[in-house]
């Protein structure tokens, strides 16, 4: 059995973009390309027909995978999130202990995982540890660089 790859409505939504975008525009886009380097003539020195090639290979990958996620794609209806404990599709502040600082994420599933974004995956060390806590709990992290403590500060809707 395939493991389920949960997603928020948003990482779906993405998902669902980005994959319409890569059927429907970049494979013409691609054909257009591998069109015009055919008409060059020779193909065995031609880097633009290979190039184009590779592109094409990438975007077929990209689309099969997209698929994939999506096929096993299962939705959290973040409006349905108990605010009672740290579930997916919830917005977390927690106060780190060690640095002294708040900090605010959104836990996600591990395909729409983004640090640089506040999206951490609930398979992630913090995401894991947070996943059941209450407001006013600390919960404690095991890292490669040692344990980090978290303070629960609040719970809401990310939406």
């Amino acid at each position: 059995m395939e493991k389920k790859n949960i997603l928020t409505y948003e990482g779906l939504q993405k998902l669902e973009n980005e994959l319409h975008d890569l059927k429907v525009v970049k494979r013409k886009e691609v054909a257009e390309k591998i069109k015009e380097a055919r008409e060059q003539g020779d193909l065995s020195e031609n880097a633009e027909y290979d190039a184009a090639k590779d592109d094409q290979r990438d975007i077929e990958a990209r689309i099969e995978e997209i698929e994939k996620i999506l096929k096993n794609a299962e939705v959290v209806v973040e409006d349905e999130v108990d605010l009672d404990k740290i579930n997916i599709g919830c917005k977390v502040r927690i106060y780190d202990c060690e640095f002294e600082e708040e900090l605010e994420y959104k836990i996600v599933g591990s395909t729409e995982a983004n640090s640089l974004q506040g999206k951490i995956s609930n398979e992630s060390p913090v995401g894991k540890a947070l996943i059941g806590a209450k407001v006013g709990e600390t919960v404690k992290v095991e890292t490669q660089a040692g344990v980090l403590e978290y303070k629960v500060l609040e719970i809401q809707r990310s939406n």
